[in-house]
């Protein structure tokens, strides 16, 4: 599936609607999850016929689309079904019970209550809250696909502006020729990550550099009176700046991954557990800055687009045994040196784990399996 997205240029008055039916499909799903918590035992098709009850018995929600009623139905049944994995997974702490939302950022459509103009640059919405023609600016180009394609618009709102996101059905597979290198890496808080050859790349900290622009800007929020107009433009103001670092993120992540990848065969990486790393309130902020799970979710994405091998090590150890003779040499986070009293190796500490989690990574995937990737793509080529 591929995520096009293009923002949408109207009228007030459509923004305006589109609120409303982003408020409508959250009423939607939190009815769903009330009928849910009522009626224990319920399925997912449960809930897709109370959206038809709901329906009825509110004429604003009738408005909304059917299928967008059912979408909103689905985000609900998504919660419930991630709660009951992680019962069943037995995850330590918190399962994830779902929980009612005040806010809602999005509306999405199936295959009805939308149409393309034959130019692809207007989208119009046809459901009951008549929100009319939109005009889609963007990069992407959607005349290279089919409209049956097409299989969900989402409309999101964001705080420069709105947005349609086109959730096209294609199998995106790129063939480019095999390097015949294998790389592991080390993420940190000094260095973003440090790989199996030495080489270093630097932690952009996004966060730290914009941290005292949003500090003033919440003394701006907090010092406007609540409800009043010149508050809610200093709140928009902020929520552009976070929206900025939000995207600066991004870009790096999906940019170093995508080099990575291209670069490699096989890419071994740290199966970090960031959600319980993040409870260290002294480090929290500095590792939800580097943001390593997007690195990882990029890694694995462009591993399935370009044939490579991508695998998840255990972090345990990687950065006490030396990686030249396997012996444990124990030293405290503040020693940036690995220096191995029995076979005499020196290393940076991130390049000795980098190294260990490379030996790691082979030897769970087996020699063998490198070739498989490597050899279908030059079989396209």
């Amino acid at each position: 599936m591929l995520v096009l997205e293009a923002k949408l240029k109207g009228k007030t008055e459509q923004y305006n609607l589109i609120d409303e039916a982003i408020r409508t499909a959250l009423f939607c799903r939190n009815k769903a999850l009330r009928f849910w918590i009522d009626n224990r035992g319920a399925d997912r098709y449960d809930l897709n016929k109370f959206m038809a009850v709901l329906a009825k018995d509110f004429d604003f929600a009738n408005k909304l689309n059917s299928q967008a009623r059912q979408s909103s139905a689905e985000r609900a049944w998504s919660g419930i079904a991630r709660f009951f994995d992680n019962c069943k997974k037995k995850v330590s702490g918190k399962k994830g019970y779902p929980k009612f939302k005040k806010r809602g950022h999005s509306v999405e459509y199936k295959t009805t209550g939308w149409k393309l103009s034959e130019d692809r640059k207007y989208l119009t919405l046809t459901d009951g809250f008549k929100i009319g023609r939109l005009k889609l600016v963007g990069s992407r180009d959607l005349n290279f696909y089919q409209i049956e394609q097409i299989k969900r618009v989402r409309l999101v709102k964001r705080a420069d502006g709105y947005y349609a996101q086109f959730c096209v059905d294609v199998d995106r597979r790129e063939d480019i020729e095999p390097t015949q290198t294998t790389i592991g890496l080390d993420v940190g808080l000094n260095h973003f990550y440090t790989d199996s050859k030495g080489k270093v790349v630097e932690n952009p900290k996004f966060l730290r550099k914009s941290e005292r622009q949003l500090k003033k800007l919440q003394r701006k929020v907090s010092k406007r009176k609540k409800g009043s107009a010149n508050r809610r433009k200093a709140i928009k103001r902020l929520a552009k700046k976070h929206l900025q670092v939000i995207r600066q993120r991004k870009d790096f992540a999906v940019k170093t991954a995508r080099c990575v990848v291209r670069s490699n065969d096989l890419i071994a990486y740290e199966d970090l557990q960031v959600r319980n790393m993040v409870k260290n309130h002294k480090l929290a902020k500095s590792i939800s800055d580097a943001s390593w799970s997007m690195f990882r979710d990029w890694v694995e994405y462009f591993g399935k687009v370009f044939g490579k091998v991508t695998v998840a090590v255990p972090p345990q150890y990687t950065s006490q045994n030396c990686s030249n003779c396997g012996t444990t040499v124990k030293k405290s986070l503040s020693e940036r040196s690995h220096q191995c009293s029995h076979c005499g190796t020196v290393l940076d500490r991130d390049h000795n784990a980098a190294l260990n989690i490379l030996a790691i990574g082979l030897n769970r995937v087996g020699h063998t399996q490198i070739s498989t990737p490597v050899e279908s793509s030059t079989s396209a080529i």
